[in-house]
């Protein structure tokens, strides 16, 4: 038995050294437990005692930042154990200029808040927990809908611009919340950082400084990680960006590890496609492993995958992921 931390294996990888073996963690959706603070904890505590994750993304629902600005949504039964949209308070592009920011200590953020108090009351330091942090173009998509955010960001740049500051400003109040419960750090998820539904200059726009002033007031934390969902995506807008993980669909962009981690400065977290991992048997999967393990020679790797774990992935899957960095011998 290892008597290396959590903490210690994440550090190395981060800092390119040779930890005792590499350090590996999922994470999913929990839809219905995700609307209450003792069910998600309770989850996310289930899911660390099952598989010992080196790290415990939280995983609330995609709407949990935006409910109490008026965001309506329901459990549909998708197998990424994401929730169906019902009702979006924006409709106008002057609506976007009404958003007032939320406080942290009400509503669905404080239920978010106590999620995060209830994990660290159990995992103390023993377990580094990080938020899902959605970047404030991502909260605009679930606000307005992706084509009326794109269209109203367009046509009327102004008024979108002030509702992404108190989009922003929101975001770091609950930042400040979270900090008080222990959180290692943040998982921030990006989801516009992608061609054609972006250009390069719109992002640079109306994504890249609203993610760096976020990044920024979490540079003193140790364990941010930046997820860059989807393809086509603009890896070169973000490679730069202030995190110690990097997390992308490596599988599925053709950006390899290998690739990736020569324009980023820190650690990969990823190797296996969330699709392979879902298949009947974990055949494909190991092999991925093993291919990831040799483009990195088991440095600055957090292995897992690209996206989210269905909530209907095999058990068996995820058992032989879990256990496969007990058995490899870093070389």
């Amino acid at each position: 038995m290892s008597d290396w931390s959590k903490r210690e294996r994440l550090e190395t990888a981060v800092s390119g050294g040779t930890p005792d073996r590499v350090p590996v963690a999922l994470w999913r959706h929990w839809p219905g437990d995700d609307q209450d603070a003792k069910a998600l904890a309770a989850a996310h505590l289930k899911w660390q005692q099952d598989y010992d994750w080196d790290l415990l993304k939280i995983g609330p629902a995609s709407s949990y930042s935006v409910v109490d600005w008026g965001v309506q949504d329901r459990w549909v039964g998708h197998i990424e154990g994401t929730r169906e949209y019902t009702y979006r308070p924006i409709q106008q592009p002057e609506d976007w200029a009404s958003l007032k920011p939320l406080a942290p200590d009400k509503g669905m953020l404080a239920v978010q808040i106590e999620t995060l108090r209830l994990v660290a009351q159990e995992v103390g330091e023993s377990v580094p927990f990080i938020p899902t942090i959605f970047a404030p173009l991502a909260q605009a998509k679930h606000l307005a809908g992706e084509s009326r955010m794109l269209a109203h960001m367009r046509q009327a740049p102004d008024l979108f611009r002030e509702g992404l500051a108190t989009i922003t400003e929101t975001t770091l109040r609950f930042i400040d919340a979270a900090r008080k419960t222990g959180i290692s750090g943040i998982f921030y998820a990006i989801q516009h950082a992608r061609y054609p539904l972006l250009s390069r200059e719109e992002y640079l726009s109306f994504g890249r400084p609203y993610d760096l002033q976020i990044l920024e007031a979490v540079s003193d934390l140790w364990c941010n990680m930046v997820h860059l969902h989807s393809t086509e995506v603009m890896f070169d807008v973000v490679a730069d960006y202030p995190a110690q993980f990097l997390n992308w669909h490596d599988r599925e962009t053709g950006i390899s590890l290998t690739s990736g981690l020569s324009v980023f400065r820190g650690a990969a977290s990823g190797g296996v496609n969330h699709w392979t991992l879902h298949e009947d048997s974990p055949e494909s999967t190991l092999q991925e492993i093993q291919d990831a393990l040799e483009q990195t020679n088991g440095r600055r790797l957090l292995l897992g995958t690209g996206c989210v774990a269905m909530v209907t992935t095999p058990l068996r899957n995820i058992r032989a992921l879990r256990e496969a960095v007990e058995k490899q011998v870093v070389c």
